[in-house]
C-alpha cells in the first residue's frame, strides 16, 4: 500500500509545468498549439573520465558521485575513435560515464540542482545565457562536485567535473530559455555581475 502512495506522488515542478507553466508559455511566447509550448525531454550527466582512464579509484569516485546525485545506476562510455594523442583507441571502455534521467527523477534532480546545489557555488552570478546549442538545448559545466550535498566530505576529496545537458523540446534557445527561467534558473544579467 505505501509503494501505491509513494509512486503516485508526482514532482513539484512537473506539476507545475503542467497546471502553470504551459499556460504561461503558451501565452509569453504566443503559441497557437499547446503542443508547440517547449517541454523538457532529458537530462543527461556526464563526466568525462580522461587521463585517468586507469586509475580505479579516481573511476569508483565518479560512478559514486553519479549514482548518489541522481539516484541512478551510470553506463560506461567507449571510445568511438582512436585518438593517438590522448592514448585512446576505439571500443576502449571507460572515456567517460553517464547518467540519463526521465520522468520523475528528471524533474527531482532538476528541483535539487537549482535550489539546492547552485545556491552553493562559490562566487555564483547566474548561469550562463551563451550556453545553448542550435536546437535549443542546454548545456551547464560543473567544475567540482562538492555543491551536491547528497555527497560527503570524503567523497568530494578526489575533485572532478560534471556536465548537465538538458534537452528541450521547440528547437529555439528563446523558447529553452523562457521555460528554464520558469523552472527557477537564474541567468547571469547582460553586462556583467551585479
Amino acid at each position: 500500500m505505501a509503494k501505491t502512495a509513494e509512486l503516485s506522488t508526482t514532482p513539484r515542478l512537473k506539476a507545475l509545468y503542467k497546471s502553470t507553466i504551459v499556460k504561461e508559455l503558451q501565452a509569453e511566447l504566443k503559441l497557437e498549439n499547446v503542443h508547440q509550448v517547449p517541454k523538457l525531454e532529458k537530462i543527461v550527466v556526464s563526466v568525462g573520465i580522461g587521463k585517468n582512464k586507469d586509475d580505479k579509484r579516481y573511476y569508483e569516485v565518479v560512478r559514486n558521485t553519479l549514482t548518489k546525485i541522481t539516484g541512478q545506476h551510470p553506463i560506461d562510455r567507449m571510445a568511438k575513435k582512436s585518438i593517438a594523442t590522448f592514448k585512446i583507441r576505439a571500443g576502449m571502455n571507460r572515456v567517460g560515464i553517464n547518467v540519463t534521467l526521465r520522468g520523475a527523477r528528471m524533474y527531482e534532480f532538476l528541483d535539487r540542482y537549482v535550489n539546492v546545489s547552485l545556491p552553493r557555488t562559490r562566487d555564483f552570478h547566474g548561469v550562463s545565457a551563451k550556453a545553448f546549442d542550435k536546437a535549443g538545448n542546454y548545456n551547464i559545466g560543473i567544475v567540482d562536485q562538492s555543491i551536491f550535498p547528497e555527497l560527503t566530505f570524503e567523497e568530494t576529496q578526489v575533485v572532478h567535473g560534471l556536465q548537465i545537458t538538458m534537452v528541450i523540446s521547440g528547437g529555439s534557445a528563446v523558447y529553452s530559455r523562457a521555460l528554464l527561467e520558469k523552472f527557477g534558473i537564474p541567468f547571469e544579467k547582460q553586462g556583467g555581475k551585479n
